[in-house]
Formats: structure tokens, sequence, C-alpha cells
């Protein structure tokens, strides 16, 4: 059965992020599916099908900034845009403006949370299990990304875990791997560790002198690193393509980590700080040193650099791990989220 489904984000989609790639993504799929799919949320790109919301504002949340908009005109648009749509699957359903003011447009709700929220936040939610019912409005079913995500779910609630999604084909590039190339990816915010990293350097340098290191979403005056503030699709999946190490460095705020699988599905090895939402999703494939500790993460770099047979594997298994999170299983798994969901 083809649907009509209104795709909402509340974060800015011209502005690089988790939710934004999920909802285009998706998007695709659907629209490949022969179901007709549009992107609802502000700062919709050109070319893609669906409602713009208008601007946005960068407000702080989670240890990051997010691009939201608080225009009162989106409940206008909202409604404009559920007319003659079967369902909404609304993203993080308790971001203002839009997703919120989309559980309540008209018709049926899929919402799909992503975020690892702060403990204080967890808290409030859990203790307002009212609020929280009516705040979702016409939601008829609950996912979650992982059980990260799902833990700020308040008790009772029913959910299912529908990983994240990825074109796993479109990483996969015809490149030269450096032996000694290492990679970072990700905004220069505290909680992306890329602090740690920069301080671990040195180290690996001393250790594998030929290594080099690529940051991609960050520009500092520090020398020595190739510093990329923004790269397109194409670009970082020749990027990741041409790494030997794709470091995840994260302190904290992660519900996933879909960069591991970017990197892992571009035949990189992994080494990531062990976050319980990065243990989960890079299982075996990868390499993991305790959060924060610098020294741990040059050893760890160093030691895979060093071996290459080992660095073969990780990447193969990487390879692997990342078919298991395509969008032809994804895909699926939403689709029939959907099915259940219709009246």
């Amino acid at each position: 059965m083809s649907l009509r489904v209104g795709l909402v984000s509340p974060y800015d989609l011209s502005v690089p992020g988790g939710v934004q790639a999920q909802v285009l993504g998706l998007s695709a799929y659907l629209d490949d599916r022969g179901h007709t799919a549009l992107v609802i949320g502000p700062g919709l790109p050109e070319g893609v099908p669906g409602v713009d919301l208008g601007g946005s504002i960068s407000v702080p949340g989670n240890g990051s900034r997010a691009p939201i908009s608080i225009d009162p005109r989106v409940r206008r648009r909202l409604a404009e845009a559920a007319s003659g749509i079967d369902l909404l699957h609304v993203h993080e359903p308790l971001m203002p403006l839009a997703s919120l003011l989309a559980c309540h447009a008209g018709p049926p709700v899929v919402a799909t949370f992503h975020a690892a929220p702060e403990r204080a936040v967890r808290r409030v939610y859990r203790l307002t299990r009212p609020l929280f019912r009516r705040l979702m409005g016409n939601t008829v079913a609950v996912t979650a990304v992982s059980p990260t995500a799902a833990a700020m779910l308040p008790p009772g609630v029913d959910f299912e875990i529908v990983p994240n999604g990825l074109d796993v084909e479109a990483m996969q590039v015809e490149t030269k791997r450096s032996e000694g190339k290492v990679v970072f990816l990700g905004r220069d915010e505290p909680r992306k560790g890329l602090d740690v990293l920069l301080a671990a350097w040195p180290a690996i340098l001393e250790a594998v002198p030929g290594a080099e290191l690529t940051v991609i979403g960050a520009v500092r005056p520090f020398q020595g690193p190739v510093w990329l503030e923004r790269v397109d699709e194409a670009q970082k999946a020749r990027i990741l393509g041409s790494a030997a190490v794709y470091v995840a460095p994260h302190l904290g705020g992660e519900s996933f980590g879909i960069v591991l699988i970017e990197a892992m599905a571009a035949g990189a090895a992994v080494v990531a700080s062990n976050l319980d939402a990065f243990v989960a999703v890079a299982g075996g494939a990868a390499r993991f040193f305790p959060a924060g500790d610098g020294a741990a993460l040059a050893e760890a770099v160093v030691h895979v650099l060093r071996n290459p047979a080992e660095r073969d594997r990780m990447g193969e298994s990487g390879v692997a791990l990342a078919r298991r999170y395509d969008w032809s299983v994804i895909g699926p798994a939403y689709e029939d989220v959907y099915a259940r969901s219709l009246p």
C-alpha cells in the first residue's frame, strides 16, 4: 500500500546533524519504495519535496546547540502540511516548536526519540508521566533509535527499537587507503572529545611518525592536522574510505553513533570511547578506550596503526556490521510500524 508520509524534523535541515540526516535518508528510501514522503521542517533543502517551516535559531541543549524554529507561524504551516497526509513521522517529538506541534496537527503520529538526554531532563519526564501523554498528542506508536534514547521515556510507555539507517553503498567509494591516516568527524563541541584527541596526538605521532590527522567539522589554529570545517557527503565518503583509523573520542551525550557506522561502512578501523551507545553499535568491530582518557586513546590508535592485519580484520568486520543498518534493513522496519499505526 502506498502511503503519504510527512517526516517532521524539529532541527534546521540545512544544518548538518544526525536527526536531519535520518529524516532525509528515510525520505529517499520511502520515495524509492513508491510512497510519497514529504519532509517538513525548518531550512528545507532545495529540491527536497516537502514544506519549509522557515528559519531557525540556535539554542543550547544536551551539551550541544540545536537549530530549531520558534516562529509561531509554524502551527499554521504544519496544519497546511498535514492536509492529505496519512501519517506523520515526528522525530524528537518533545522538541519545540515543529515536532511538539506536529504531534497535535491531526493525522496519526509515529514518534521517534533520538537523543540521549541529560539526567535532569530524563528525571523530569519520568516524574511527569501524565504531562508526557498530553504532550504526545496524536501519537499512536513510539520508537527509539537505541536503548539509550529510550531511557528518557516514562515507565509504562510502549516502544520499539528501530536503529538509525544508512546508505551503506554510498559510503563505499573507490579510493586508496592511507596506512597512517587518522580521521575525526564531528562538531567542535566539548562532548565530541576533539580536545582529548588533540592532546593525545603528539604521543601518536611520536610512536608512528608517518601518521596524519584529518579533522572534519572544525577549524582551529593547531598545527599539524588537516582541518576541513565542512564537506559534502561524497567528500566525507572519500575521506573515510582513505582512512586507516577513524577515532570517536566522544565524552557523552550520544544515543547511537551513526558516524561509527559510516566509518565502518567505508572500511576504516574504528577506535572509540567506551560509551554504552558506541559499544552497542560497534560491538566487536571496534577497539574501545575509557572516555576522556587521552593516554588510552593514543595507545589504542598506535596499536591499530602498527598492526595492519588487525586493522584489515577490523575494517572487514565493520563493513559486515554496517550492513545491518542499511536502509534496506531499517526502512522496512519503519514501514511495518506505519502499517500497524494506521486505522
